[in-house]
């Protein structure tokens, strides 16, 4: 399979690997992402590239302590390059955990080495004790040899926890997050990136994907995005149609609640929810709705499942609240999928592609915002009057009667750098009207009295409509190529 992206991800492993060989001590890291993101097949990558001495062992999920250690023991032997002496070391199986890591620790005493434990967090749901063997081996014996020892979970809030003050693994383990192909690894998997129209292609993938290597992969072969989702909508199975009913059966197993908020956020037409229109999806009414909605935005916004947006220059608890699903085709697939899986189903997949066609042009125009934002807070230092800017988002007004979608403050909070309107269309330029509305904001938001104007569209602008500064896809994909 083609191997894509992920630079600055192998690099800073690569960097980690030469200190470890310069200094002869151990590194030990824990690697956290959703699930599909592509976490083991970055790190078996980077393990068979290194032509180090390896073991990587995927722990299995309900198994035994004891189930764990046959398979640890197994796995040592399908390495192409295995740990140093490790058919006498294990020859005989390990007692416990701590047996074992005391025999990783002897075969990688001399020889630069690397050791995945894969979904950690089975493993440690299998033995408790775990944590506390893998810290007590690391303090007495592995810190002091050349191992890249790592830790992967997809079970991210656990794996943050793993490295908190009240844990074993505080202050040894250092957290790496692998995210999604972001827009410029998605351009470079579909062999696009140069023009205007390619940089769109890459941005639209990334809305349809979330930057899934599976599905983005699947996307390639595909000659447009359109195409690509009316192919994944004529068959159930396909990875569009069951990767996100997977992922919720394996976040949230257990917590209907939580996905019932879910669904009434992201089936809006545009997959964005106020706390009224949740409340009104739901089944409970009154009281019972406000406190079902209110438990399950908490969990859903320590998970980073579900983001809190409040207009820039607004209290986090500001009741201008608004809620959108962070990641991007769990926000699609709410949107498109869900409610059509029954017609796909019983063979009506032409309701589901007629239901994709008409709803995707206004989903897509917001969905796309957040992606906006971000690579004008990435371009920010680059930019004329930005060099100063803040965390970039949007402001709305309370009856929704204005709004703004990109809104840039300086750092100290005090003024707006830069008003922005995002119109995302391929054919219609963003015209003379749209920038006078624009310029009306400079009155309505708060310190935005001389801010800038930039106008973002795919198509460009009319001609002679001059904001203060332009940008389309492509500008906007050299955010992620800096």
């Amino acid at each position: 399979m083609s191997f894509y992206g992920r630079r600055r991800t192998l690099s800073e492993l690569e960097q980690r690997m030469l200190r470890i060989r310069e200094t002869g001590t151990g590194q030990l890291l824990a690697v956290r992402g959703r699930r599909q993101v592509g976490k083991s097949r970055l790190l078996t990558r980077f393990v068979e590239q290194s032509g180090l001495p390896y073991l990587y062992f995927s722990a299995v999920k309900n198994a035994t302590a004891a189930q764990q250690l046959r398979t640890f023991t197994a796995e040592l032997h399908t390495s192409t390059t295995p740990l140093t002496d490790a058919g006498s070391l294990f020859s005989a199986p390990p007692a416990d955990w701590r047996d074992a890591l005391g025999r990783i620790a002897v075969a990688c005493r001399d020889t630069p080495s690397v050791v995945v434990i894969d979904e950690f967090p089975w493993a440690a749901a299998a033995d408790p004790a775990l944590e506390g063997q893998l810290q007590n081996a690391w303090d007495r014996h592995l810190e002091n040899t050349p191992v890249l020892f790592v830790l992967i979970g997809s079970d991210v809030t656990m794996m943050e926890r793993l490295t908190e003050h009240d844990r074993p693994l505080y202050g040894r383990a250092r957290s790496v997050t692998v995210a999604p192909f972001d827009p410029a690894e998605c351009a470079e998997a579909i062999e696009d990136g140069g023009d205007g129209g390619h940089a769109l292609a890459a941005f639209d993938t990334a809305l349809v994907t979330g930057g899934y290597p599976r599905l983005v992969l699947d996307r390639a072969r595909a000659r447009s995005t359109r195409a690509f989702v009316h192919e994944q909508l004529s068959d159930e199975n396909s990875d569009l149609a069951v990767m996100g009913q997977r992922s919720l059966d394996a976040e949230f197993p257990d917590a209907q609640q939580a996905r019932r908020v879910l669904s009434a956020i992201g089936g809006t037409e545009v997959g964005l929810s106020t706390f009224t229109q949740v409340t009104g999806r739901i089944p409970e009414e009154g009281v019972s709705a406000h406190t079902a909605v209110t438990r399950a935005i908490k969990v859903l916004a320590d998970k980073r499942v579900v983001s809190v947006d409040v207009p820039v220059g607004a209290s986090a608890n500001s009741k201008l609240r608004r809620y959108r699903i962070c990641d991007p085709y769990l926000r699609f697939w709410f949107r498109f999928i869900e409610e059509q899986q029954a017609h796909i189903a019983r063979g009506r997949a032409d309701i589901a592609r007629t239901s994709f066609d008409r709803g995707w042009p206004s989903w897509r125009g917001r969905a796309v915002e957040p992606l906006v934002q971000e690579a004008v807070y990435r371009l920010s230092p680059g930019l004329p009057g930005l060099e100063d800017g803040g965390p970039v988002g949007s402001w709305w007004n309370r009856d929704n009667s204005r709004e703004y979608d990109v809104v840039v403050p300086a750092a100290s909070g005090k003024r707006v750098l830069l008003l922005g309107s995002v119109k995302w269309r391929e054919t219609k330029p963003f015209g003379e009207r749209e920038l006078s509305r624009l310029a009306e904001a400079r009155s309505a938001v708060p310190g935005a009295s001389a801010a800038s104007l930039l106008a973002v569209c795919p198509a460009g602008a009319e001609e002679g409509v001059r904001p203060d500064l332009m940008l389309t896809p492509a500008d906007l994909l050299a955010a992620w190529r800096t």
